[in-house]
């Protein structure tokens, strides 16, 4: 039986509509993470009010924000050890009080610092997660206590997401979902009280595989994709790289990505 020219580019349109709505049916479920606190580019601060408020204007999923704590013991949200980038000061965070930190003002967009709690009760008023990034330094329980006890608070922990540390590894392990590399989950599963719902596996694209993402989804374990900037920091061409990622990780089933505001157009 001949097939005819139309019959084959007809049959080529077919194809490509399936895959289209393919791709939009899988970016439907996909739920995005605002990495360092909220929609971030040269007009907003990291981890700050503005910047979370964008990120509900756009419906991201959860905000990502950095964990770090005062002189004082104050948790706030702040990426860097200093406060040099935003607020034009060296001192580190841990040489400061809050006192003196609640005065600081951003010279992007008059932002001043966060208690970590101002942004738990944002993203629990606005029905978003959170994901945090442990940046303190050695086990302090009293102050992890705290944390939960905020989480708690909050109604956030069941669905909160960390990046943690090898000191609090151990301390966090069954109260919080911890980021793994397959590595890792692999050996967690030989543990005594090992729980799915205790990880989730957490990678660049370029360490990630489909094998890895459908072993996971197999043992119940949440995927989440880092899509950003840092990781293509050498590249020639950084955003069509992010977008090939995107596509890539989103045909793998992924449904979770912590991904900077710039890289978001992607998948939306």
């Amino acid at each position: 039986m001949k097939i005819s020219l139309f019959q084959i580019c007809g049959g080529l349109v077919i194809l490509l509509l399936f895959v289209n709505l393919t791709v939009r049916a899988q970016n439907k479920n996909i739920r995005l993470i605002a990495h360092r606190g909220g929609v971030v580019d040269s007009s907003y601060t990291e981890n700050g009010l503005p910047a979370l408020k964008k990120a509900k204007e756009y419906k991201y999923a959860m905000i990502e924000t950095d964990m770090r704590v005062t002189k004082d013991g104050v948790l706030i949200a702040n990426h860097d050890a200093t406060f040099e980038r935003y607020y034009g000061l060296k001192q580190k965070v841990t040489e400061m009080n809050w006192a003196d930190v609640e005065k600081l003002s951003s010279k992007i967009d008059g932002n001043t610092p966060l208690k970590l709690e101002s942004v738990f009760e944002f993203c629990s008023k606005n029905q978003m997660n959170v994901m945090l990034d442990n940046k303190i330094e050695g086990l302090n329980i009293a102050l992890f206590n705290q944390l939960l006890a905020l989480l708690d608070r909050y109604n956030l922990r069941e669905n909160a997401l960390m990046i943690g540390t090898d000191e609090s590894t151990e301390f966090f392990t069954g109260k919080i979902k911890l980021s793994c590399t397959r590595k890792q989950l692999e050996e967690n599963i030989t543990r005594k009280n090992y729980k799915p719902s205790d990880y989730f596996l957490f990678e660049r694209p370029a360490k990630m595989t489909k094998d890895d993402v459908d072993w996971a989804n197999n043992n119940g374990i949440i995927t989440v994709a880092a899509i950003n900037k840092y990781h293509y920091k050498n590249s020639e061409n950084m955003y069509k790289e992010a977008n090939d990622d995107c596509i890539k990780m989103a045909s793998f089933g992924v449904k979770y990505f912590q991904i900077d505001s710039e890289f978001a157009d992607f998948l939306k």
